[in-house]
């Protein structure tokens, strides 16, 4: 099974999106199933996590309405308060619906940088195990040792790394980002998401070299059994198109990995983190 890991839906309205500035102009639209399908059936791909964008219970409900009326759509990846005192019955409510696989905050966003160690936070996250939902960390590169200690604190919790931690591609300055992540995936409880990188880097004069060179720090922390692809459409179509950002990993695996590994990282990773159902159960 093939399998998108990283990818959004939204109805655009300039004050929610107010991150999509004048250079991102090409995303102040919708962004919908429709629009998605054709990309993933022109690549061969089975199905799709939508991830939040919006941290609001509505769009979290919205993205499941999606996943239920389009069964490609394997699972959501939602928004909750991980800080409020009603959170259990609030994911109590939500996890009753199978396709809502995990939360995710946007904390690389939030003024504090210790944000991550809040105790009303640890507490939310403390509360996930129980309902059988992964945490998706949203970090910038900064993070990374933060993120760490935040990770040791819930060895049964499953974490998975966005973005490869946004290392800092357009730059070229990679050492930091490198010896941060050799250090959180240390953890076994983590994954990892090769997506979000060609935003990173210059999206008019990037080269698979500068990708590829990051994957070869990913594969060699974390291994094939602890990656997945995935595309951040349609913010990636900022730097390329579908084909060629999914394309990228395609090739890298055909090359390095074994049958096996390569069927790990373009589906078979994600299906079993997240338990993905298949549109038949």
């Amino acid at each position: 099974m093939r399998i998108d890991a990283h990818q959004h839906f939204w109805r655009y309205e300039p004050r929610e999106f107010d991150w999509i500035d004048e250079r991102m102009a090409a995303l102040r639209r919708d962004f919908l199933p429709g629009d998605f399908k054709p990309w993933l059936e022109g690549s061969g791909i089975d199905g799709c996590v939508a991830v939040q964008v919006r941290q609001s219970l509505e769009e979290t409900s919205w993205l499941l309405g999606l996943a239920e009326q389009f069964p490609f759509v394997r699972g959501v990846v939602g928004w909750v308060d991980l800080r409020a005192r009603e959170l259990p019955k609030t994911l109590a409510a939500l996890s009753r619906n199978r396709k809502l696989v995990g939360v995710r905050h946007i904390v690389q966003s939030e003024p504090d940088h210790r944000f991550l160690l809040q105790p009303e936070f640890l507490r939310g996250i403390a509360m996930l195990e129980e309902f059988g939902l992964a945490y998706d960390l949203l970090i910038y590169t900064k993070h990374l040792g933060l993120a760490a200690e935040f990770v040791d604190k819930f060895p049964r919790q499953r974490f998975v790394l966005d973005h490869l931690a946004k290392p800092p591609i357009k730059s070229g300055q990679l050492g930091v980002w490198e010896r941060g992540l050799r250090e959180i995936a240390k953890f076994p409880n983590l994954m990892a998401k090769l997506s979000g990188l060609v935003t990173e880097a210059d999206w008019e004069a990037w080269t698979p070299g500068e990708i590829r060179a990051c994957l070869e720090v990913a594969f060699a922390c974390f291994g094939a059994r602890r990656l997945m692809v995935g595309s951040d459409w349609p913010v990636c179509t900022l730097a390329g198109t579908y084909h060629r950002v999914m394309g990228i990993v395609e090739e890298y695996v055909g090359e390095r990995c074994s049958t096996e590994e390569a069927e790990a990282v373009l589906g078979g990773n994600a299906a079993k983190f997240w338990r993905l159902a298949t549109p038949e159960n």
